[in-house]
């Protein structure tokens, strides 16, 4: 498996957020805080584990 295949998007996670704050414009709820980098990789760079407060974003279909 290679690297990118273990990496969480947080793009996809109902825990990001966008912020207003210019130097830390991403954020998690899960995990209360924002950062400049998306959350997942400060997760793991700080645990050594990928995010283990992932869950998928539920959104409705466009019909």
């Amino acid at each position: 498996m290679d690297r990118n295949a273990k990496r969480v998007n947080c793009l996809k996670c109902r825990h990001y957020f966008i912020t207003w704050d210019q130097n830390k414009s991403r954020g998690c709820r899960a995990f209360g805080f924002k950062s400049q980098e998306l959350p997942s990789l400060v997760v793991f760079r700080t645990s050594g584990q990928k995010c283990m407060k992932y869950s998928l974003k539920v959104t409705e279909k466009k019909s």
